[in-house]
């Protein structure tokens, strides 16, 4: 390859100009690379709209990558002439890749990661994952699973650094006077004129920095955001923690009419003391199971958990029921405190400190015995943290299990035995007791124990091996547990966390993305039977409590699952794009206003917008900015429980 030598004295300049356009056509084909791995997860997009979306990431590219390389814009634009040198030159090089490498690897994860969030990463997840104890083991296996990726990325930055080198400046001959005036106000049109100008997104007065809401600009739905974008804009954009901001859309008297989030003791009878018993299923969506799925191929799909199928025909289940997020950080909050995440994961937030109603220590306070378990380390995903601040009074992990030979190598102990270790712990404690499990087998990078191999079916995703695991964990420790004392007296909810990777194309839907079961089973009573009514997680909370009566007013954002009101309505925001349910209705909505309506009752794979109907866009609007009003306001002047 010939050597190109910049010469002149502005050379420093031509080649930063050069450089750039390089890293935006690398940057267009990492995006046109994470539409094509995830083509199935956009199923609507046509090639103009595309080419839109392309061309529209381009401001989004330049802001990463000014930010990416300031250093060494810096260095390479200073006016002085020891810029030169060739030992200056190589830091600037070994800068340039380095910092560039980091842009492009974050890239790249997204390609894996984003079936599994459905957004692009951003910058909590440096929190979420600050407390796992085994990230080398992670980040090993996930080079291992993704090995293709990795040689993309080796690719990429052996050819970047080939041309680096092959991209030469000459020291300008003229010097004095001339030489710093020259570089000196070019010096300033870069740093203050085109860099300004770059990570605003423009220089008119009017112009506000660019943020991951304007992408909106060039798609026609909220998901498609996520091709516009970049993955180091997305972190950038959102290291700073999000703050809420108070909205007036009603008046007090208006928005109690409309909702209202301090709920009173029902007259049904006296508290009934029953044991409470949450467990929540790692990526347990909806779509993986076949009873509530029995119109899929005609009735022939059967699924991957045939024994929760089994329980669902001795429980009282919901065939409508979404998760408040896409994450397992987002889904504690959400089941056991009623509060679900808008814009980043609560426990993230600025607000993770204000005081919170929950299951744990309502329940407590009137007697219960309370116990949390989670068979990774102790510390793992902040849930030890989290299960504190939520009243638990007792914490059961990998460290109270104490025997590493069931350790699964990567994420904690294997569910199966952890199950059956608590069933033990369960018999041990006083009744009326209030516990709460979350699985993890069923999970990257989606193995089963050896003694297990070949027993599950594999199906089309990785996924479905591990999740007939988890399910035969599950009957294993039902299997123990109704031989227990306790069991007929044991009020169980069974929820996934959220849903993850889909192979139907049903659930390649925004809906659906969100779409898992529900599960209320009493074995000592006659709670049975399926209901199309919308049922979110946070609505767990005032479901239990008013199915125990029990006996004082308490808060909640959700909504209570037996009531036989029909005006509830479902939430959830992710990216900072509120997806709302209500009825047989589904809208996206950008905080002030509605930007696509459904009717996913008649239009399951979402072809006909009904945002033109304004009747119908202005009453679904009102209501979830009722919510919007109602949860900021509680965030920020921390008015999470009932006084």
């Amino acid at each position: 390859m010939k050597v190109i030598r910049f010469k002149g004295i502005l050379n420093t300049f031509l080649l930063l100009i050069i450089q750039f356009i390089g890293l935006l056509l690398i940057y267009a084909l990492l995006r046109y690379g994470f539409y094509l791995y995830n083509k199935s997860l956009f199923p609507n997009v046509s090639g103009t709209e595309l080419w839109t979306m392309m061309l529209g990431g381009v401001k989004f590219d330049i802001v990463a990558i000014l930010y990416i390389n300031i250093i060494y814009i810096l260095l390479q634009s200073l006016p002085v002439p020891f810029k030169y040198n060739e030992r200056y030159q190589k830091v600037c090089k070994w800068i340039f890749v380095v910092t560039n490498a980091i842009g492009i690897a974050l890239n790249l994860v997204d390609y894996a990661y984003y079936p599994f969030t459905l957004k692009r990463t951003t910058g909590t997840v440096f929190g979420q994952f600050a407390n796992e104890e085994n990230m080398g083991k992670l980040f090993g296996d996930f080079l291992i699973d993704y090995w293709y990726l990795l040689l993309v990325f080796v690719l990429l930055i052996f050819c970047m650094s080939k041309i680096y080198s092959q991209l030469q400046l000459e020291r300008a001959k003229v010097k004095g006077w001339l030489f710093y005036i020259c570089q000196f106000m070019c010096f300033f049109i870069v740093r203050f004129f085109l860099f300004v100008g770059g990570v605003r997104g423009g220089w008119a007065h009017s112009t506000r920095p660019i943020t991951l809401s304007n992408a909106g600009d060039y798609v026609k739905s909220p998901e498609e955001m996520n091709i516009v974008l970049n993955t180091p804009f997305s972190m950038l954009k959102t290291l700073k923690a999000v703050k809420l901001k108070e909205e007036h859309f009603f008046t007090p008297q208006e928005l109690d009419r409309r909702y209202q989030v301090i709920h009173k003791p029902t007259e049904r009878g006296a508290f009934k003391k029953l044991n409470v018993v949450i467990l929540i299923l790692e990526s347990f969506g909806r779509e993986h199971i076949g009873a509530l799925n029995k119109d899929i191929n005609g009735g022939t799909y059967k699924g991957y958990t045939p024994f929760l199928d089994s329980l669902i025909g001795e429980s009282y289940t919901f065939k409508r029921a979404f998760s408040n997020g896409r994450k397992s950080i987002d889904a504690l909050p959400s089941i056991i405190t009623g509060i679900p995440s808008v814009g980043e994961p609560f426990v993230l937030s600025i607000y993770s400190g204000n005081r919170t109603t929950s299951l744990a220590k309502l329940l407590g306070d009137e007697g219960y015995e309370t116990a949390f378990f989670h068979g990774a380390p102790n510390g793992s995903m902040g849930f030890s943290a989290y299960t504190q601040l939520a009243g638990f009074k007792h914490y059961f992990g990998k460290n109270e299990y104490n025997n590493d030979a069931d350790f699964d190598g990567i994420w904690g102990i294997w569910d199966e035995p952890f199950m059956q270790f608590m069933a033990d712990k369960m018999d041990e404690l006083p009744q009326p007791f209030f516990v709460s499990f979350f699985s993890l087998s069923s999970h990257h990078p989606f193995k089963v124990p050896e003694k297990y191999a070949g027993k599950f079916p594999k199906g089309p995703l990785p996924l479905h091996e591990p999740m007939g695991y988890a399910d035969y964990a599950l009957k294993q420790f039902f299997a123990k547990a109704s031989t227990m004392k306790w069991f007929e007296n044991t009020l169980f909810v069974l929820v996934a966390d959220h849903a993850t990777v889909s192979h139907l194309p049903e659930y390649h839907t925004a809906p659906n993305a969100f779409a898992i079961p529900i599960i209320f089973y009493y074995p000592g009573g006659n709670l049975k039977g399926m209901s199309n009514k919308l049922v979110q997680q946070i609505d767990i909370l005032p479901t239990v409590l008013n199915y125990l009566n029990y006996p004082k007013p308490y808060f909640s954002f959700g909504f209570d699952a037996f009531s036989e009101r029909e005006d509830n309505f479902l939430v959830n925001n992710i990216g900072g794009v509120y997806n709302f349910f209500q009825g047989d209705y589904f809208m996206t909505h950008d905080g002030q206003r509605p930007t696509a309506i459904y009717n996913i009752a008649e239009d399951k794979f979402l072809k006909k917008d009904l945002l033109s109907d304004r009747s119908l866009a202005d009453s679904l609007d009102k209501t979830l900015k009722a919510f919007i009003q109602r949860y900021n306001y509680a965030m920020i002047h921390n008015k999470l429980v009932a006084e």
